[in-house]
């Protein structure tokens, strides 16, 4: 009976080992995704030191996943005991900073409100100057998701002009409608945009509808971030019931 117990202990762990070594690989390839995005996160990326350090952060910790998952899977198939306490060590390490880096992210959820952006955009953004960081991220933003501002058009009323610009507009050029949605993408009418016509305009908040496109991925990552957890969790239950079962 001991020994059937171990043995399926021993098939339990491997699956759940399996399984972080899926969710390590599901990681490397979004912390991948995201850095060479050619789509403007990159750029939104490289402009915060926050999501710049983030995104680094998850292509580390998919790589540890990764590795992890696969010597936990050597470990319990062999029954090596250095192997065990190895990757018991090493994946306690890794859900105290999963854990530690979800409470942070709840305590600094603040930064992320409507109002939030809105305050930095009014205070930093400098319009068509592409070499000022913030704004032109807030322009690849613009361009890539078709809307203007945090809210609308109405929150550049407080952003000062260029002093060489030729068309006297509250509404930057990155708020103009294109053909196709990119720096690249020829004006419906800049014209027309600039002088304050509204349809050919973009008139929607940023916010609202970056919200609304990744709406269903921050619930699908909070999910899988959980998953992940659990799942850590059980394989250091299993991998010391395992060490303490073999002779």
């Amino acid at each position: 009976m001991e020994g059937d117990c171990l043995s399926c202990m021993k098939y339990l762990m491997f699956l759940f080992n399996f399984f972080i070594f899926l969710g390590g690989a599901c990681l490397l390839g979004v912390g991948i995704w995201v850095i060479v995005d050619p789509t403007g996160f990159r750029e939104i990326v490289a402009a915060n030191p926050l999501l710049f350090t983030g995104a680094y952060i998850m292509l580390a910790m998919g790589a540890m996943l990764f590795l992890l998952g696969f010597l936990g899977c050597c470990g319990a198939i062999r029954e090596n005991k250095c192997l065990l306490l190895f990757f018991f060590m090493f994946i306690l390490l890794i859900f105290l900073a999963e854990l530690s880096a979800a409470i942070l992210a709840f305590i600094f959820r603040e930064n992320l409100t409507r109002e939030f952006f809105t305050k930095e955009l009014k205070k930093h953004y400098l319009r068509n100057n592409d070499t000022d960081v913030f704004s032109s991220t807030w322009n690849s933003v613009m361009i890539t998701f078709a809307c203007c501002g945090v809210n609308g058009p109405e929150d550049f009323e407080a952003v000062p002009h260029l002093p060489y610009s030729s068309l006297e507009s509250v509404t930057p050029e990155a708020c103009c409608q294109r053909e196709l949605q990119s720096r690249e993408g020829m004006f419906v009418n800049k014209e027309g945009c600039l002088t304050g016509i509204e349809r050919f305009q973009n008139r929607q908040g940023c916010y609202t509808v970056i919200l609304n496109s990744f709406e269903t991925y921050v619930y699908l990552a909070g999910a899988l971030a959980i998953g992940v957890l659990a799942i850590e969790l059980f394989a250091m239950i299993f991998a010391m019931c395992l060490f303490r079962g073999i002779q």
